[in-house]
């Protein structure tokens, strides 16, 4: 058997998913549908006997969170490619495809979204190995959904024909309006665009020399002249930087005459709004009203609503509501009318022109070695809960502009002082005083958790001279 190489698409910040999709933190690291996030189940979908181990593609401030997760699934990565800067999907994909040429320029590569929601996995590989025979030939294989309604938020696919098995694509087609939507899925010789992808290495670094012949050249530089860094492979600045931000689609596939489809009729979803979600819960738990909720969320007379909390302190109710999604964390609330599922990116930039930080981040900040969110902020002062995960450890730092007092709660830390070590278990506490050169380790086997109350006439992340760091880290940890 002919094995393939999955590339995981892991960058992009899900701005239809505000607000528990955010800039810092976004949707495919979420756990939106089932147990696992968007990102593992992606994972998990692409492990077995028709795959090597998959590559992640992913950007700098996501790596660790990459790494956790793919360790949390128990999944091995084959390596994780860290992009300088988002160029779109062209210049990653076609680094991945020289990634598998240097090895195996006839390599088999699955390019795939981190974020879509495919339940039925057998289908799914099934779907893939029909397109192995066409992709090791040369061919160009995309990935269509039979859609079941006349969907105005996805780009189609048109087939020469609406015959069984891999078909030769007749052209892309851009997202339509509902009346058109409906005459395609009528047709039947219509899918859904999935941006899913399978090529031999060969035939796309071929597909680039034909059609975008400009990406060659400093994507090869940036993949020369990558470096290992804490088991992360980073592509080079520099050239990467020369590239133009274009889509795969614009760049190569608009343009190739050697592409076919693939048909996929299991379910399938991008969860690309609020809208997505609600579908794809009812597909799980069906419900005469059309009603979602959560654990933190009740439905009183609703029909067809979303009602979702994700911080256990918000209780979300509806009471007489149609066709509504309510969606709640710990700092935002979005409250929108389900035919609006595609304007909530305006949202966004509506708080980023106010400056809010809702915007794009959360109140809990992930990192390498754990996670803090803020619990209280003000002049001069602000409490943070930190909590360090086993065996890991904050960098050798000092601040310029405040002090702090470190309350363990639970576990114990090693906390180094200037020249002194100290053990701080529960109910113990220690100060840190302006300027003093410390660090916090977690040396137990549970999580550590502690209390931060930072004083001082500056507060920011950025206020942090770093003297050595785990993480190799340059920016506030």
């Amino acid at each position: 058997m002919v094995k393939i190489t999955p590339v995981l698409m892991a960058g992009g910040s899900g701005t239809r998913l505000w607000p528990v999709s955010r800039k810092s933190f976004p949707k495919q690291f979420a756990q939106l549908i089932g147990d696992e996030t968007l990102f593992q189940a992606s994972a998990r979908r692409l492990t077995g006997l028709e795959f090597h181990a998959p590559v992640v593609m992913t950007n700098s401030d996501f790596r660790f969170i990459v790494a956790e997760q793919m360790e949390q699934a128990g999944i091995e990565a084959g390596q994780i490619l860290i992009e300088p800067a988002g160029r779109n999907t062209a210049p990653a994909i076609l680094a991945a495809a020289m990634m598998v040429a240097a090895s195996d320029p006839d390599g088999l590569v699955l390019v795939a979204p981190s974020d879509h929601v495919i339940p039925d996995t057998d289908a799914f590989k099934a779907a893939v190995l029909e397109g192995a025979g066409p992709a090791a030939a040369g061919r160009i294989v995309t990935f269509g959904i039979t859609p079941d309604r006349a969907e105005t938020g996805y780009g189609y696919l048109e087939l020469a024909s609406d015959g069984a098995g891999p078909q030769p694509l007749a052209r892309f087609v851009e997202k339509p309006d509902a009346g058109r939507a409906a005459q395609m899925v009528q047709a039947g010789n219509y899918l859904w665009n999935a941006g899913i992808f399978l090529f031999s290495a060969r035939a796309m670094i071929q597909a680039f020399r034909d059609h975008a012949a400009d990406f060659i050249a400093p994507v090869q530089a940036a993949m020369d002249q990558a470096k290992l860094d804490l088991g992360f492979l980073r592509l080079a600045p520099a050239p990467w930087k020369e590239l133009k931000d274009e889509s795969i689609d614009y760049a190569v596939m608009e343009k190739a005459d050697n592409l076919t489809v693939v048909r996929f009729s299991g379910r399938w979803s991008d969860l690309g709004g609020w809208d997505a979600v609600w579908r794809e819960a009812l597909g799980r738990a069906p419900s005469d009203q059309g009603v979602v909720t959560d654990a933190h969320s009740t439905a009183i007379d609703c029909h067809d609503v979303l009602l979702r909390s994700d911080s256990d302190g918000v209780e979300v109710v509806g009471i007489g509501l149609t066709d509504v999604m309510v969606v709640a964390t710990s700092d935002a609330v979005l409250v929108a009318d389900k035919s609006r599922a595609q304007d909530v990116r305006q949202a966004v930039v509506a708080l980023k022109k106010k400056s809010s930080k809702q915007a794009e981040a959360f109140p809990r900040d992930h990192r390498p070695w754990g996670w803090f969110e803020t619990l209280a902020l003000a002049d001069r002062f602000q409490v943070k809960r930190i909590v360090v995960k086993p065996g890991a450890a904050l960098s050798l730092q000092s601040h310029v502009h405040r002090s702090e007092h470190w309350i363990v709660v639970s576990g114990t830390a090693r906390v180094t002082v200037d020249e002194n070590v100290t053990l701080v278990t529960e109910n113990q506490s220690i100060y840190v005083p302006l300027g003093a050169v410390h660090r916090m380790e977690n040396p137990g086997k549970v999580p550590m958790v502690l209390i931060e109350v930072q004083t001082g006439s500056y507060l920011g992340e950025d206020d942090i001279i770093r003297y050595e760091d785990v993480y190799a880290r340059s920016s506030a940890d």
